[in-house]
């Protein structure tokens, strides 16, 4: 499981260095093997091979007939990119990948269980300070029925 917020430096070359807490785990699961992708958000997603191969397949089975489906696969299959973590850890970030998720020296790693988020330091504190006060917990109002179950 990935979890925390780590703010590294790219390269020059626009690498990124995974956390050393993290490289045995991903050389164990996936031998280094990894895919780069958008979201949403503006950020990119970085998962373990076969993680990304699990979402993959659930992106292909949706309808292509389905405006919804058909651009969510386009944004995610169509910009991920394979990377390996080279030997100190490092995973090159695309220029094009960079560009869209608008990253150039500082950036944030975050992990999400299965995967890590990759922002641009200044978006992702700008971001938490939006979540934090427009759409805190607090005021989250009535819960959908699959996120009333969790105790914070």
């Amino acid at each position: 499981m990935f979890r925390g917020v780590t703010s590294i430096n790219l390269d020059t070359k626009g690498r990124l260095a995974i956390p050393t807490r993290y490289r045995a785990e991903l050389q164990e699961s996936c031998e280094g093997q990894l895919v780069l992708t958008v979201d949403r958000d503006k950020c990119l997603l970085l998962y373990p091979l076969q993680e990304w191969e699990e979402i993959e397949r659930k992106l292909i089975r949706l309808p292509t007939l389905n405006p919804q489906a058909r651009r969510l696969q386009r944004l995610l299959i169509g910009h991920a990119t394979e990377c390996e973590m080279d030997s100190q850890g490092r995973v090159l970030v695309s220029e094009p990948l960079r560009k869209f998720a608008g990253l150039d020296k500082r950036v944030v790693l975050t992990g999400q269980g299965n995967k890590f988020e990759i922002w641009d330091e200044d978006v992702w504190n700008v971001r938490c300070e939006e979540w934090l006060q427009d759409e805190g917990l607090e005021d989250l109002g009535e819960l959908a029925p699959e996120l009333g179950a969790l105790a914070f």
